[in-house]
């Protein structure tokens, strides 16, 4: 067999780079290795400069080497992993990483028993979880985009999904390396989420690996779970350090998901920082940004469409919805300088601002996240509130409707988008009975996978709009409420009852009359201090109008009382 320093290179086939659904070959040479996948695309490259170690292990498609980055590229995940070695390569990888590289092929043994209990040590690159002292398994930091202390004595700890299908570690700079450092997404199964329980209490100095523990680290004994929170926090760079955030708006109310958060804008991402929950959200997730203001004519509503979604548990939240009071105004100056905000924000943000709050979260927001801000259609118009919300409810959930130029948005939960192009038609419909049909509809909107959305209660006034506005958008509307009434009409003059005396007639009509309204006006009216039926008939202080004295009203009761009829034998 030819040694290393004999040829100008070494060539392996079938290996698979990190997770990558497909294989390709791997060559070493003396300045560096590649990887090429076997149906064509992009190269990765790797310089030997930029090899910091490397260890040989059993995995999933045969044999492992995985590669310890240095230098400037370690901000890619700090390892490169390369999978589908057979057991006689490792003589040939010896020697070409001892030759080459300067640097010994660490062959390193997992734990096989399958314990689930073990200790978890942070290295450089990535957290293991070691079993007897050898790794059960390893999750780089690269991987990990959120961490949550779930629980007094548990943590929680999100795995990264990939924007799209195609990030399987073959995309970005460098040669074609993984542009974030990502290897997930080749399998259409993937780990989101583990959760860890840590008891007891320990110090940052033990929960530290080797020569990442400084010798005047704290000794403070704390929280087990709490340390590994914040370790993690900080190793994977979720809560990245205050001087790196452009803007900072505090205690900002959420209705989805519910709660008030902190909101740190940085150049690349924003974080939402919770009593309980830390999310850092990539700019490059959010499809959509809305500002809608609430028909109380009070507050406003921001809305940002995430994909993929926010995880909180087995929760998701496509959509964040926060709400701003509309008169709430701030100042503040942002943390860029002169040279950024000129290079890269030019015309996209001010270094300085005084507005009502809700309009500099947006701005800021479009400016470093660079997404169209959407608002309400301005052809339509509510009848009922003069507002561009119409009030109603998806189930038993009540929230808001507006037409968007190109879509349906509800809010506050659950947030619902429904775009023009996806839907058929829309069918106005009537609730149930004669007396709230008179008063609310509903509108089902059919879409074109043939499943549907209904948003039920509207006021009857937003009909005459609605129809007007999806008039101007050209959308097929059928209308059901007119033919329930030509039905119920036709039925009615069908009746064999209608034969009966003109006076039953005019009893009908003046009982269903009084009845609409009565529920008509009991909503527009009602007062919650108001004297109602219920103390008229139990409270005996209770004077009803046109009664005399107390004796009066009790002796009028007395005479007016039927007598019982007497028992016959």
């Amino acid at each position: 067999m030819a040694r290393p320093n004999d040829l100008t290179r070494e060539s392996f086939d079938n290996i698979f780079l990190d997770l990558s659904s497909s294989s390709g070959r791997c060559r070493f040479a003396e300045n560096g290795f590649g990887w090429k996948p076997s149906g064509g695309g992009d190269t990765f490259t790797l310089d030997a400069s930029n090899i910091g170690g490397a260890q040989w292990s059993r995995a999933a498609k045969g044999y492992e080497v995985k590669v310890v980055l240095r230098g400037q590229v370690a901000s890619l995940g700090g390892i490169v992993m390369l999978d589908g070695f057979v057991l006689e390569d490792f003589e040939r990888l010896g020697k070409v990483f001892k030759n080459w590289y300067s640097t010994n092929l660490e062959h390193k043994e997992h734990a096989l028993r399958g314990w689930n209990w073990g200790k978890g040590e942070f290295g450089k690159s990535e957290l293991a979880f070691n079993v007897q002292n050898r790794p059960a398994f390893e999750i780089p930091y690269s991987e990990i985009s959120n961490t949550n202390l779930a629980g007094k004595n548990e943590v929680a700890v999100e795995f990264s999904l990939p924007p799209n299908g195609d990030d399987t570690g073959t995309n970005g700079a460098l040669g074609g390396a993984r542009g974030k450092g990502k290897k997930a997404g080749a399998g259409k199964d993937q780990l989101v989420e583990m959760r860890f329980y840590i008891p007891g209490v320990t110090t940052k100095k033990e929960a530290m690996e080797g020569e990442d523990a400084r010798s005047d680290a704290d000794e403070e004994e704390q929280n087990a779970a709490n340390l590994f929170y914040d370790t993690l926090m900080e190793k994977a760079e979720i809560g990245e350090v205050a001087g790196d955030t452009f803007a900072t708006f505090l205690d900002v109310l959420h209705l989805t998901p519910r709660g008030r958060f902190d909101i740190d804008m940085y150049e690349n991402s924003f974080r939402l920082r919770g009593k309980t929950y830390d999310y850092k959200i990539q700019y490059e997730t959010i499809k959509k940004f809305m500002i809608l203001p609430k028909p109380d004519e009070l507050h406003f509503m921001i809305c940002i469409g995430l994909d993929p979604p926010l995880r909180q548990g087995q929760t998701r939240y496509p959509f964040l919805v926060m709400q701003f009071k509309k008169d709430e105004e701030v100042t503040i100056d942002l943390n860029m300088t002169e040279e950024l905000m000129n290079e890269k924000y030019k015309d996209k943000l001010l270094p300085h601002y005084e507005q009502p709050l809700h309009q500099v979260v947006t701005q800021v927001f479009r400016g470093l996240a660079g997404k169209k801000v959407n608002q309400p259609a301005k052809d339509f118009l509510s009848s009922h509130h003069q507002q561009y919300g119409i009030k109603c409810s998806i189930k038993a959930s009540e929230g808001f409707l507006y037409c968007l130029e190109k879509a349906f948005m509800f809010v506050p939960k659950p947030a619902t988008y429904i775009s023009f192009d996806q839907t058929t038609s829309i069918t106005f419909s009537r609730v149930g009975g004669a007396i709230s049909a008179s008063r609310t509809f509903d509108i089902t909107i059919h879409m074109k996978d043939g499943s549907e959305s209904q948003f039920s209660n509207i006021n009857r006034e937003e009909q005459k709009p609605l129809e007007d506005f999806f008039k101007i958008k050209k959308m097929r509307v059928k209308n059901e409420m007119d033919e329930d009434s030509s039905a119920l009409l036709a039925a009615a003059l069908r009746d064999p009852d209608m034969a009966s005396s003109d006076e039953e007639v005019v009893a009908a009509r003046a009982d269903r009359g009084s009845a609409d309204e009565d529920s008509e006006e009991a909503d527009e009216d009602f007062q919650e201090d108001s004297e109602s039926d219920v103390a008229e008939e139990f409270d005996s202080d209770h004077q009803s109008s046109g009664s005399g004295s107390d004796d009066e009203a009790g002796g009028s009761d007395a005479e007016e009382r039927p007598k019982k009829k007497a028992k016959t034998g």
